[in-house]
């Protein structure tokens, strides 16, 4: 398996699947199910240096179920799988307490 370490702030998402059910039980199919904004992260840089050259980790960990811009990031394929590799500005939020859908594996 490859290992891929992102460097300073950004951070290496998969992309979780959205529902493919409306909560009325309308199913959408997936030629028109938009690319879902939330994401497990996978694994994250080092962090930025601040104005004095300190170290600043970054605010996500490796697990963390967040909410991401759009279009925001760099799509890639590592060892057959899709994943976003985003800054961490792009990442809008921390989603607590929800449990993780099942990985998006479309190529």
């Amino acid at each position: 398996m490859t290992k891929f370490r992102p460097l300073h702030d950004r951070v290496l998402l998969r992309r979780l699947e959205s529902d493919s059910k409306t909560s009325g039980g309308i199913i959408i199919p997936d030629t028109v199910k938009e690319k879902p904004a939330q994401g497990e992260v996978v694994a994250v840089g080092t962090g930025t240096r601040d104005e004095h050259g300190k170290l600043q980790a970054l605010a996500v960990k490796d697990g963390d179920v967040v909410l991401f811009s759009k279009w925001s990031g760099t799509e890639v394929t590592i060892d057959g799988e899709e994943l976003l590799v985003v800054k961490e500005s792009d990442i809008m939020g921390v989603i607590e307490g929800v449990q993780k859908k099942k990985a998006n594996k479309a190529a």
